[in-house]
């Protein structure tokens, strides 16, 4: 995965517990794209005091998903949904050809419906 992707999805889970600067910093720049520069001036500190925020923050969001793993394990869980929503699907669309009971087909339907509407929440 892209680095800067890895940290926005971070970001999203583990932000809050950096300071303000340093999350300001990591969404700038992340985030919005910013430099070094553009972020400076907005924080009215130096270029390296932004980076200096910018590598705290990596390092401790690195930290929080090597101890806690919230974000491999969503990303785990998302690839498994759509695992499910694939092969539902296969089989709502091969069963609209066989003759199966109409209640296995409702419950195909409901599992298909269920994983798209989980897949959407995300």
């Amino acid at each position: 995965m892209d680095k800067n992707v890895e940290i926005s999805m971070l970001l999203s889970f583990y932000g809050n517990i950096l300071t303000s600067k340093q999350a300001e910093a990591a969404q700038l720049y992340y985030n919005e794209d910013l430099s070094l520069s553009e972020i400076a001036d907005i924080a009215g500190i130096t270029r390296q005091g932004v980076r200096d925020n910018i590598k705290r923050a990596e390092n401790i969001l690195y930290d929080m998903e090597d101890k806690l793993g919230l974000c491999g394990r969503f990303l785990k869980i998302k690839d498994k949904l759509a695992e499910i929503e694939k092969s539902a699907s296969a089989i709502e669309n091969s069963v609209e050809n066989s003759h199966i009971s109409e209640e296995v087909g409702m419950k195909i339907k409901k599992i298909v419906d269920l994983v798209s509407d989980i897949n959407d929440s995300f």
